[in-house]
């Protein structure tokens, strides 16, 4: 049996030229041992309780009417327990080193209220025909601003307080809400006001995408230190032999207001079963968007992860995977850009614990700021049992000014001794000799710039499975890219 752990971690800042990165020293720490211990709901205990986590906790708690759906009741029940022990994040913890949340810390917390229909008037809410789409606003779903055609027999999309059948309730039942994720996933076990259910029957193929459309219609100016703080929640159950294709767009409806989206999804792929999940992240950049995936998979199984993120002052998505069975196939393709003065942040775990399990991930990114921040996490965890894995990893990142900055730590952590795993990281400036070849061609500097970082995202881009999405995120991503743009 052999014992790898292979975590080149790079810390950048361009301000001599840039080129492709080596391994750095394996930076290895314990993590300390903690106590849990149950209290009564939003009960403080001076040891454990975070002041500024309580008092949200308590401001949530204020906001949502009283359930009688007992999976939600377990959900908020069981995040409460753990959010009392859960302290603010800081830069002084590995997970957010290189990630500051103060600019939530800092604001005023205030938690949306169902939004008024009449109100919504002015919004872009509407809808590509061809899908079938769930509006969410705010966090709340919008049966008027939905359009849900007919589904095969057996498919369930919408709130999980409103289900009617007894075996979907039953199914749903047996899921234990148990993945305790950081501070950010309890915030939204305790404060979502609903559930999204996604439920496709065994053996069901539902032919067309399902599009979940974000809209966050709350914004306060960015002098008032108010933040609207919506925290919507998915979940997504698969069973044996089904397939689904979704796709998540999150928008604002303006584009300099100040809000804060806290988003779960959790997926669960039988067996057999396939999912393939595009995720869009467009929202204001003055806004803070932080986001969970989490996925557990069983054997024979595929899930697929497209994702394009270009929004939010503050933007992260933690991706957790845990692949349950043999012969399980996952695929990551993740693209972020800054244009601004933002962080766009990535952290990705994905545990194999069965042989044969196959993953690749590619993550890119470029920062077009000086200001701009990119982060990558990426960890790839082959356990002894996962023998005759395939597993890759990649990230590359294109630094576009002067002081913008990039933080990639690939890790590949491997206990079998019979697999075929490997990881590689890159961290540039465009190619003089590839701007060269344009030049010599005809073709003016500035339009040579815009075609070679557009066909870096296309990698990614060109993976969306759907071609309406597809050539609607090219179209923004070419209006990001104009320099003619008004500035932001």
């Amino acid at each position: 049996m052999a014992l790898f752990a292979l975590s080149p971690n790079f810390s950048t800042n361009p301000s001599a030229p840039s080129t492709s990165l080596s391994k750095t020293r394996k930076i290895t720490q314990k993590s300390p041992k903690f106590s849990v211990y149950t209290t009564p709901k939003f009960t403080p205990i001076s040891a454990l309780s975070d002041p500024y986590v309580l008092q949200i906790a308590e401001t949530l708690e204020d906001s949502l009417p009283s359930t009688t759906s007992t999976p939600l009741q377990k959900l908020r029940i069981s995040s409460s327990d753990t959010l009392l022990s859960t302290p603010w994040p800081s830069r002084k913890d590995e997970p957010f080193r290189f990630t500051d949340t103060s600019f939530i810390k800092n604001s005023r917390i205030e938690p949306i209220q169902p939004p008024n229909i009449p109100s919504l008037s002015s919004l872009d809410v509407s809808v590509d025909t061809l899908l079938p789409t769930l509006t969410i606003v705010d966090g709340y779903m919008m049966d008027s601003l939905s359009q849900l055609n007919e589904f095969p027999s057996g498919v369930y999309v919408g709130s999980l307080l409103r289900v009617d059948s007894d075996a979907i309730m039953k199914r749903v039942s047996e899921y234990e809400f148990s993945f305790k994720g950081d501070l950010f996933w309890l915030l939204n076990g305790v404060g979502t006001p609903d559930v999204v259910l996604v439920y496709v029957p065994e053996g069901c193929k539902v032919e067309n995408p399902l599009l979940l459309r974000y809209i966050s219609a709350e914004g306060s100016d960015k002098e008032s230190k108010a933040l609207p703080f919506s925290n919507p929640r998915v979940l997504v159950l698969v069973e044996k032999g089904g397939e689904i294709s979704i796709v998540e767009e999150y928008v604002g409806g303006d584009t300099d207001k100040c809000y804060w989206t806290n988003s779960v999804m959790e997926v669960v792929v039988g067996e057999g079963a396939k999912v393939s999940h595009s995720y869009i992240q467009n929202q204001s950049f003055n806004a803070a968007h932080i986001k969970w995936t989490w996925v557990q998979q069983e054997s024979t199984s595929k899930y697929e992860h497209i994702e394009v993120s270009t929004g939010g002052k503050l933007s992260r998505h933690n991706i957790h995977i845990q692949q349950v069975g043999p012969d399980t196939v996952t695929e990551l393709s993740t693209f972020h850009m800054c244009i601004s003065d933002q962080t766009q942040d990535l952290h990705s775990k994905l545990v194999l614990d069965h042989p044969r399990g196959v993953s690749q991930q590619i993550h890119k990114c470029i920062v077009a700021h000086s200001c701009g921040q990119a982060v990558f996490d990426g960890n790839v965890q082959v356990n002894r049992y996962a023998q005759q894995t395939d597993a890759g990893q990649l990230t590359r990142s294109l630094l576009l000014e002067p002081r913008a900055t990039v933080n990639v730590k690939p890790n590949l952590q491997i206990i079998a001794d019979d697999v075929k795993c490997s990881h590689g990281a890159a961290i540039s400036d465009l190619e003089e000799d590839q701007l060269f070849y344009f030049r010599a061609r005809g073709v003016d500097a500035e339009t040579a710039r815009k075609a070679l970082i557009f066909s870096f995202a296309a990698e990614v881009v060109d993976r969306f499975p759907n071609a309406s999405i597809r050539k609607k995120v090219e179209t923004h991503i070419r209006e990001l890219l104009d320099p003619s743009r008004p500035s932001r």
